[in-house]
Formats: structure tokens, C-alpha cells, sequence
């Protein structure tokens, strides 16, 4: 991408009820969802137009829900080139939090700036790629810079520069008020792996945000901006900062994600998962236990469910020594107990009582019915 001095923009502060609408005059099928504010605390939207046919009126759409929800004084969007404009297929949710805002992007086609001069911005960008490249144009000294997929990228930004996206991006894109971050970073770029510890946190405490925004009093909304505050400068720090309460949260979820990917390793552990996560053991012990929950306990029933799940199978059902082993269980009598204590029956019990009740849809098997939990 030639050097050009171009970059996306600033949100803003709307206050708005909770509504649904869609641009049914131009195109029924780009659709955008618009959540409650608290406060005029924050504007939430979601847009897809992923649908080749939604595609010519797509970035009208994002940019009207982006205008609305979100604001220009938080980050103001460029202008786009005409390929841009003609097919923008993206697939997305953007949620403000006070003075921030979080984008979670799918797109499906290639985006690019116009070629037009930036006016002057202050805040902290950050950009974290799963897949495909953004491409973010520099100061003239310094050049273009992509951030390829696995990877993020966090700096200040002075004024709006260039940046071109490739297709099938999916990525996460942040906005951060400077106040407390622009002194950590100075003049810096900071790069690194997309799969830290510091950037699984974060993520983690995004993907919350976005389920539960909509929904949060001024208190909530509130913490919720301290802690991505927070969490942003263990990014640029390359550490947690252990004793923030805050952080608690946001740390469980990433632990569990990771504990949910690993079941079945024999090294999953609470040392384990505090090393992945960067962090000592006490510090897992304690998050967990601000939730009301022990990290321990949550492994153990995580492989009971899914070994129940596995009695359920209608064919290739592993024997009881077979599930031990899977899912780490020291033998058959062991799991047998813990499997009893956790459901009330013995894992074969509990199978007959599934063969049982296919016979009689309207019985629901113990632990087995609509509000049966992990």
C-alpha cells in the first residue's frame, strides 16, 4: 500500500431507547440493531451485509448506526474509496462504554480510505487480527503498517491517516481515550502476538461486554470501561496487574475458554492455566473466587458434563474406563463417584435412564431437563 496520510475517525455520545430499525427505503435486507443506553452512557449497534445484494447500501447503513450509536467525538469514520462504497460486505457488532468503543468485524470484502488528508484526532487505536490484514497508514518517516492475522497493534493516534483492510478480515478494533494510555505509550507502535495472555484477557472482557452492555446500569457501564482501561495498559505493559479487583472477571472467562479448549489434556490444571494466562497461581485462585467459583471445581464439572454428553450418544458409547481416561479421571471407580455425586446417579444408571426415556419423550432424565446446568 503506497504511503498516504489517511486514518479512520472518533464515536460519539447519542442518547437513544432501545429499537430496532432497518434502511427498508434502500435495501430490507441490511438490518441494524440498536441497544438501550444508560445515561447517554453508550450506543450499541450491529449491521450485516454480507448478502452481495445488501452489499451497495452496506456502508451507508454501518455508517448511519456508527454516526448514531457511537458518535464522532469517540471516532470519526473516514471517507472510502468508490470499490469501497460499491461493495462493502461486512458482518459486525459495535458496542460503546463511555468514552470507548469496540468493534467486532467480519468482512467478507476488501476495504480502502479515500486518498484524502486526515484532520486532527486524539486517541489510542488498537487492532487485533484473527484473520487476513489491516493495513494502517504511518506518519511519513515511519512508513505503512500491517498488522497480520495473529497479530495486534496499539499506538496513539494525533491525526486520521490511510488503512485498507483485506477481504475475509475478521478482526476486533479498539478506541481508547488517551487520558491514562497516551502517557504509557508515548510515540511507541506496540506489536505482538494476538494469542498473549494480556490480549485473551482482553478479548475475553470484549465478547462480555458485548453480550451484557445493553443491559448494564451507569455502575456496570462504568466498571466495564475501568476494567478494558485497565486491561489495555496490561497490553502495553506485557503484564497483569494482579491486585486490580476489577479484572477478576474478565480473567475467569479467558480461564475458561482456555480450560474448555483443553479438557481432555492431562497437563489442564490450575498452574497450567495460570501460566497460559500470565499469572500466578494465587491469582487465578483469587479471580475464580471473587465469582463465587474454584477453578478445580470447574474443570472437574466441565468433564463430567461432557462425559455425560457422551453417554447420550445413540451410537459408539465409550465404556466407564474409556471416559475416565478420556477426561482424566484417575480410574473407573473414581469417575463413577464423582459422576454420582455431581447427577445422583452412577454413569450407567444414568444411561439406562437416557434409553428409558427416548422411550417416553415427555420424561426428562435426571440432569438431563430444560433447566439442567453444568
Amino acid at each position: 500500500m503506497a504511503q498516504r496520510p489517511l486514518e479512520p475517525r472518533q464515536h460519539r455520545n447519542t442518547s437513544i431507547t432501545g429499537r430496532r430499525w432497518s434502511n427498508e427505503s434502500e435495501d430490507r435486507r441490511v438490518v441494524i440493531s440498536t441497544g438501550a443506553k444508560v445515561d447517554g452512557a453508550r450506543g450499541v449497534f450491529s449491521v450485516d451485509s454480507t448478502d452481495p445484494g445488501a452489499a451497495p447500501r452496506g456502508l451507508d447503513t454501518f455508517r448511519r448506526g456508527w454516526e448514531t450509536q457511537i458518535g464522532d467525538d469517540v471516532f470519526q469514520l473516514p471517507a472510502f474509496s468508490p470499490d469501497t462504497i460499491g461493495d462493502f460486505r461486512v458482518k459486525g457488532q459495535v458496542a460503546k462504554v463511555q468514552g470507548a468503543a469496540i468493534a467486532d468485524l467480519h468482512a467478507a470484502t476488501a476495504t480502502r480510505t479515500a486518498e484524502v488528508p486526515g484532520g486532527d484526532q486524539d486517541l489510542v487505536a488498537m487492532y487485533v487480527v484473527q484473520r487476513g490484514a489491516w493495513t494502517l497508514g504511518g506518519p511519513p518517516d515511519y512508513g505503512d503498517q500491517t498488522v497480520s492475522a495473529g497479530q495486534f497493534l496499539i499506538r496513539h493516534l494525533g491525526r486520521l491517516t490511510a488503512f485498507e483492510t483485506s477481504a475475509h478480515l475478521t478482526a476486533k478494533f479498539f478506541v481508547l481515550p488517551p487520558g491514562e494510555l497516551k502517557p504509557l505509550l508515548g510515540n511507541r507502535v506496540i506489536t505482538g502476538s494476538a494469542v498473549s495472555a494480556e490480549i485473551r484477557l482482553l478479548t475475553a472482557l470484549t465478547d462480555m461486554i458485548h453480550i451484557t452492555v445493553a443491559d448494564l446500569g451507569p455502575a456496570g457501564v462504568e466498571a466495564a470501561h475501568s476494567t478494558l482501561i485497565e486491561l489495555a495498559k496490561a497490553v502495553m505493559k506485557g503484564r497483569f496487574d494482579d491486585v486490580e479487583p476489577r479484572l477478576a472477571p474478565a480473567l475467569t472467562r479467558a480461564a475458561k475458554d482456555l480450560a474448555d479448549r483443553r479438557l481432555a489434556d492431562p497437563e489442564l490444571s490450575p498452574a497450567m492455566l495460570a501460566r497460559e494466562l500470565n499469572v500466578s497461581v494465587r491469582t487465578l485462585h483469587r479471580a475464580f473466587a471473587a465469582v463465587g467459583e474454584q477453578v478445580a471445581t470447574y474443570i472437574r464439572h466441565r468433564r463430567l458434563q461432557e462425559a455425560r454428553l457422551a453417554l447420550t450418544a445413540p451410537s459408539g458409547r465409550l465404556s466407564i474406563s474409556e471416559l475416565a481416561a478420556h477426561w482424566q479421571f484417575a480410574d473407573g471407580s473414581h469417575f463413577t463417584r464423582a459422576f454420582k455425586k455431581h447427577y445422583g446417579q452412577a454413569p450407567t444408571e444414568y444411561a439406562r435412564s437416557i434409553e428409558a426415556a427416548s422411550l417416553s419423550p415427555n420424561r426428562h432424565p435426571p440432569g438431563h431437563g430444560p433447566a439442567e446446568s453444568a
